[in-house]
Order: C-alpha cells, then structure tokens, then sequence
C-alpha cells in the first residue's frame, strides 16, 4: 500500500483524502490549523456562530451530477437538511427593493414593477437564464485512468446545453458593471453589479441566478464548520489521519521525485504528496526552488485575487423581522482598508438553530476590495487591533440607524482582515478566490508538474474563478492521476 500525504485538510484536500483511502492508498492530512475545512469554516465568538465561508452550495440538489461527488465524500446525506432561502437576495436603494427570487417567473415580474422601461432587456435576460439552469458542472474521468465504474455525461445533457452555449460569449465579453449598464433602472443597476461584483464577467452574475433558480445553490444545515466536519469524519471512518496543528514548511524533493514532505525540521515520507495549499503561494513557498513551468508562471502574472475584510457582530435583539441577505446604500461611508464603501451588506442568521443564544441574532457583512496593503501597514505600525476596531464601531453605527433595535445591543464583535485569511490559509494575499473578468475563460491549470513526480495540486486556485465544487473536483481528478500513475483503480463511486 502506497503512502500518500495531504497537504492541508480544506474541501479539496478532505476529497483528495476520501477518494485515496478508497482507492487503497495509505493516507494522512497534514493541517496546519486545528480544524478543517480552510476557507470553508466557521467560528463562535460568546456563544454566536458566524458563517465565514460557505453561503451556498453548487450540488446541493440531487438532480445534479456534483451532488453525487458530494455524496461520495461525506458532505452530504440523507440527514443533511438543505436550506433554500427564498428570496436569496434583496437590494434596497432610493425606498425600493429588488429581491433575486428563485422562482424564476416571480423575479421577473418584480423586475417589471421596478422598472417597465426595462422590459426588453429583462426579459431577454430572463429567457437566457432558463437556458443556464441547464447547464451543469461535468464530473469527468481523466484520460487512460483506471476506475471501477466510469462517470458519464449523457448526449441529451449536452443537447440540453446547447442554447446556453450559444448565448455565453454575450456574458463572458462584458463584465458585470457594463451589463448593468444596459439597464435604466438605478436599483436594478445596483442589483446585478452585487451579485458577482463590477470587475467580474457577466457570466459570473448569470450563472449564480441559474444555479438558484434550478433550485441548486441551498445552504446545508450548520454550514461550512458542519460540512467539514462531515467530511472529516468520513475521511477518518476509511482510515485515513488528519494531523492537527502540524504546518509543512517543505515538499520534500530528491533527483526530481517527491519523497515526503518536512515539518518542524522532519523529514516524513511518502510515496507521493498532494498539495492542497493555494497554488499559487505552494509554487514559491513548499519547494527548494520556485516551479518555474510555463503554467506556474501564467499563474504567477495572471491571478487577480478576491479579497475582502468580513465583519461579525452578536446582536442581543431578535433579528426575524430583517431580510436574511440585504445590501443597502448609506448616505455614510464605511472607511475599510482606507476607502469608503458606500453600500453595505449583510446576512442576518435570526432565523438559523444555534447560531445564537435564545432571542439573538448573528449578523456577517463582507466588505470586498483589496485592503490587504492597508491592513499589512497597520500591522507593521502597530495600529491593527485599533483600525479593526475603528472599522468595527463604525459599521456598528450604521446598522444602528438601518436597524435601531440593534443600537446598543451589539454584544460581541469579530473583523477578519485579509491578513487573517492569510495566516490561517497560507493563501496570496489573503484570497479565496480568483476574478475571472471580463473576456476570460474558466482557466485550469495541471494538477500535476513536469518538473517534479509524485507531487499533485488541488484546490480552488487550479481552476478560475475557484470556489468549492473546484476544490472538490481538483481533489477528485489529482488523485485519478495518482492512480493514473500508480497503475491503481480509481475507486470513488458509492
């Protein structure tokens, strides 16, 4: 049996595990936190729960392929109740509001209330997400690999997919602020560019409200803390190790063969490693020499990071009667990482078991920019503690005169920078993700190098823009190509 060591036990390294342990491979995750999970986590802060990762989930329903890889590793069940928030989103601007329903018809006629000017464009942009919800994320087998029952994907899904596909490169050409700017309506406008964020491609924007209104895209009870820990659980059941509190400053690397990995200054080896750390810093950081392939290198100049700075508040106040995810203008700016932001928003866990004590609430708002500069700098000064502070207080004021039965009722507050990002994830700058604008296409890059064997990458940053069911697939293919190499059946099917 063959050693295999993980490097990092979020999603894509927990699938990584899962799917090597059944395809008979010895194998032990090396964590450099005490949980896993990565950027799919949570915390408690005086008895509140704040979600800092997941907020919904690609393959939450069994209608689609994904659910099944999912399934096979543990991070759902039949026990698992999938919540599907409807409306998922709401944007108030200027006294209206426009909700993102599900129900594909309802958001449509809320479009049309909002601004009939706008008829030709809404229902043209109604017509073309119908056409999306057929589109699915393919689970494939790599070429020449061994398995014992192959995953397919029908002609008639591919069929199926075909009006889509015609109308994707009308998204993919403009980015999301420039299809907004088709519309008249303000608040429309405002909508859709916070859906997916203004640098993104509008494909980004379109394909989220397929995913919901396929009626993909739920919230699995207990969030992101729960899945992992689901998944962790199934991981060890087969077997498998995590190390805890273990960080792996080295791959270890002999005449261009990996040979285990070092921490602590320890040597420990193995027949082969897969590094789920973010790619991007592994390629510099986990080897004697940075990778210097042609894909590392586009890489390197290519990667536009998603950076944000999360504030939590524990709210002592009932929070039912508050939109469940609201972003809203302020006349005031929220000043983060020295830029003002003037529209705020927030996800409110009122109505979520066990986020908070008996008749509170816990609140999450996330701030997107790339502060990650400004929050290094104060590090450095040592105004860090202060200016989370400040930043904290601050959106604490506004939500004060949003909600005025907040006002003086915040009982704990939490602010993760993209510093903290950082230190728990060993990612670049901070990022979870990576903006995939205007004009590009889903970049992959290999799981495995040229340079060096025995040595497979997985994780978000493999495949742009990133997110879970990527850490998930990338998990999934860099062991299909260890047993490709191995000569192993590949064994992942329930």
């Amino acid at each position: 049996m063959k050693k295999v060591i993980i490097v990092g036990a979020g999603i894509a390294g927990l699938t990584a595990g899962v799917y090597a342990l059944q395809s008979g491979f010895d194998v032990t995750i090396y964590e450099s936190h005490t949980i896993p999970g990565g950027a799919s986590t949570s915390w408690r802060r005086k008895g509140y729960l704040f979600e800092g990762g997941m907020h919904w989930l690609t393959g939450s329903s069994p209608k689609t392929p994904f659910n099944k890889l999912w399934r096979e590793v543990g991070a759902l069940d039949d026990s698992v109740n999938i919540y599907n928030r409807d409306p998922f989103f709401a944007f108030e601007y200027d006294g209206q509001t426009a909700y993102l329903y599900r129900d594909i018809d309802k958001m449509r006629q809320n479009f049309l209330e909002i601004s009939p000017e706008d008829e030709k464009e809404i229902l043209k942009l109604c017509s073309d997400i119908k056409k999306f919800t057929k589109i699915a994320m393919p689970i494939m087998d790599i070429k020449n690999v061994k398995v014992k029952k192959k995953t397919s994907f029908g002609l008639g899904a591919l069929l199926g997919m075909l009006p889509a596909l015609l109308r994707i490169s009308f998204y993919s050409n403009q980015s999301t602020k420039e299809f907004a700017g088709r519309f008249k309506s303000p608040l429309l406008q405002s909508l859709f560019e916070n859906i997916a964020g203004p640098d993104f491609s509008a494909t980004a924007m379109a394909f989220t409200i397929a995913t919901l209104t396929s009626g993909d895209g739920g919230y699995p009870e207990g969030g992101s803390l729960a899945m992992a820990g689901r998944m962790a659980k199934r991981f060890e059941a087969l077997g498998g190790t995590v190390q805890y509190g273990k960080e792996v400053s080295k791959v270890s690397v002999h005449s261009g063969v990996a040979c285990g990995v070092i921490i602590n200054g320890e040597q420990i080896n193995a027949d082969a490693v897969i590094v789920t750390q973010d790619t991007r810093v592994a390629i510099d950081t986990l080897f004697d020499a940075p990778i210097q392939e042609p894909w590392a290198q586009k890489m390197r100049n290519s990667i536009k990071p998603v950076l944000n700075t999360f504030i939590s508040v524990g709210v002592e106040a009932d929070l039912s009667d508050v939109p469940e995810s609201l972003t809203f203008n302020t006349d005031e700016p929220l000043l983060c990482g020295g830029l003002p932001e003037y529209t705020i928003g927030i996800n409110n866990y009122a109505g979520y078991k066990g986020y908070a004590p008996q008749g509170c609430t816990a609140m999450t708002s996330i701030i997107m920019g790339d502060s990650y500069d400004f929050w290094k700098a104060c590090k450095e000064n040592g105004t860090y503690e202060a200016e989370k502070q400040k930043l904290a207080e601050a959106f604490i004021n506004i939500l004060g005169k949003k909600y005025p039965q907040t006002a003086g009722k915040i009982n704990v507050w939490d602010v993760a920078t993209p510093l903290t990002y950082e230190r728990y994830l060993h990612s670049y700058k901070g990022s979870w993700m990576s903006i995939m604008g205007k004009g590009s296409k889903m970049e992959s890059y290999p799981s495995k190098p040229e340079s060096i064997k025995n040595v497979y990458f997985a994780g978000q940053r493999i495949m742009i823009p990133g997110g879970l069911p990527v850490a998930a697939e990338t998990g999934r293919k860099a062991v299909q190509y260890l047993c490709r190499d191995t000569n192993t059946v590949f064994q992942g099917n329930i």
